[in-house]
């Protein structure tokens, strides 16, 4: 990473619920602080309804765990409560994070009711973090599968994240673009995050520019003379079709072309970007502009980009604002972090929260996580969870089923199976080497690809299959019943 000067490296161990310490310092006090405890970090649905989810934050997730630590100052704040131990509060002053931690790289699609992030460790250690696990995953995997909803709308035109302005924060602002990025987003108009993550800033100018010279023609030339060669003109500030584009054109004519280089584009920014784009696309081809893009911004999304699309737009590419980088029509992650096994005598019992809301029974048990993919196309057909000792042999046909509906069922054969699940952190230690972001963008679309189209589709996409294995099954079953 990364310069991380935004943050200073601040320790975030205190951005925690405040009953995380409560129940801590009862574990502490029950003789339990060193219990290992296994909690499961999944989600329950898909934002807007679609096919999938996106993986993003967990670079963020391993800055934030190895810095954990507690200050005199946060050991005074928990003695003014008057709330906690004397030798609660020196285990704290002392405290070292020792958990094991599994979580799916970034870029990732992901699907409902299965593990994203997985952490064993002693049950105080594992449960103080829960805050800050789901927020960071919750955020970051919020925007990364708004935006790729966004660059798949555009269809193959560029789309830059323009935001920061409108993020709820300054950490919103700058991972959500990275998040963005992570996406599908070619760019992003936060300069902070260019420096500190190399995601490329872009833009321009706004209407104040070409409002602080006595006519928009002085405004374009006194641009045009400094940047030449990066050249992109806002052309709505006073009227697109009568003096935006004409003057635009004139610049191009007389500062742009005669010093050797091309425009590289107008900007529109509000009125109907479907029939301005179009009279717009017909005075540059005219002037000999064939070649100067079309960027348009204001208040888009998936389903605007789309329908201006359909409606024949001739827009090249998009710049994307506060509708992305606050997931402006879903904007909560509902990512939940559950317990799901103790250790006892060296044994893993599994643990189970049972609901009269289906959707929220949990599966217990330490798991593992596969996709199985169909060897003739390449294509995902189902992920499986499995008890995190259990192998799937791609030499064997293997059925999955339906969890709730057991009798739908499927045998696989010629399928490969592939581990969705890293280890993050070995009793504490990091033990994952974060890839560039350069690289998990690129991830991030191959691993969509991998997608059938009746998944990736905005409108009733069809279910992905996420199955639990047999042995697994088994022990949610009996533990349903026992608690019936």
């Amino acid at each position: 990473m990364t310069n991380i000067d935004w943050k200073e490296k601040k320790n975030l161990t205190m951005l925690a619920d405040f009953y995380e310490f409560t129940m801590a310092n009862g574990y502490f006090e029950n003789g339990m602080k060193d219990r290992i405890a296994y909690f499961d970090m999944f989600f329950r649905a898909i934002p807007d309804d679609g096919g999938f989810a996106i993986m993003a934050g967990v670079e963020q997730l391993i800055e934030y765990l190895k810095n954990l630590r507690f200050s005199e100052e946060d050991i005074e704040y928990f003695r003014s409560k008057d709330m906690f131990s004397e030798e609660f509060l020196d285990y704290l002053r002392n405290f070292k994070f020792e958990c094991d931690v599994w979580a799916i790289p970034e870029g990732t699609p992901i699907f409902p009711k299965e593990p994203i992030v997985i952490v064993r460790g002693p049950i105080i250690q594992a449960q103080i973090i829960e805050t800050m696990v789901l927020l960071t995953i919750n955020h970051q995997s919020l925007i990364a599968t708004k935006a790729n909803r966004i660059v798949r709308a555009a269809d193959g035109r560029p789309v830059m994240e323009f935001g920061s302005r409108r993020a709820q924060g300054y950490e919103g602002a700058i991972l959500g673009a990275r998040a963005a990025y992570i996406g599908g987003a070619v760019g992003t108009a936060c300069t902070i995050v260019d420096r500190d993550f190399s995601i490329p800033a872009l833009g321009t100018m706004a209407h104040s520019w070409i409002q602080m010279f006595p006519t928009e023609l002085e405004a374009f030339k006194a641009y045009a003379r400094i940047y030449p060669d990066n050249c992109v003109l806002l052309v709505d500030t006073y009227n697109v079709l009568k003096s935006g584009v004409p003057n635009a054109i004139k610049t191009f004519d007389e500062e742009i072309v005669p010093r050797g280089f091309r425009p590289k584009g107008i900007r529109l920014d509000s009125g109907d970007i479907a029939y301005l784009s179009k009279e717009a696309r017909k005075m540059l081809d005219e002037a000999g502009y064939e070649d100067c893009p079309i960027v348009a911004s204001s208040s888009l999304d998936e389903y605007v980009i789309r329908d201006l699309l359909n409606q024949g737009a001739r827009i090249d590419s998009f710049g994307v604002g506060e509708r992305l980088i606050t997931a402006r029509s879903e904007p909560v992650f509902g990512g939940v972090y559950k317990l799901t096994a103790v250790e006892r005598n060296g044994e893993i019992v599994p643990k189970i929260k049972v609901s009269e809301n289906v959707g929220k029974i949990t599966t217990p048990g330490f798991k593992q996580l596969y996709r199985l993919f169909d060897k003739k196309t390449g294509k995902a057909i189902a992920d499986v969870v499995t008890l995190h000792d259990e192998v799937i042999d791609e030499t064997k046909p293997y059925e999955i089923f339906h969890p709730l509906f057991t009798w739908k069922r499927k045998t696989l054969t010629n399928f490969y199976a592939k581990k969705l699940l890293v280890q993050l952190f070995d009793k504490g230690k990091p033990v994952y080497k974060n890839p560039p972001i350069s690289e998990i963008r690129d991830y991030c679309q191959e691993q969509i690809n991998t997608l059938w189209d009746e998944v990736r589709r905005f409108e009733n996409p069809h279910e992905y299959f996420v199955d639990l294995s047999k042995p697994l099954w088994d022990i949610k079953d009996r533990l349903l019943k026992e608690y019936k």
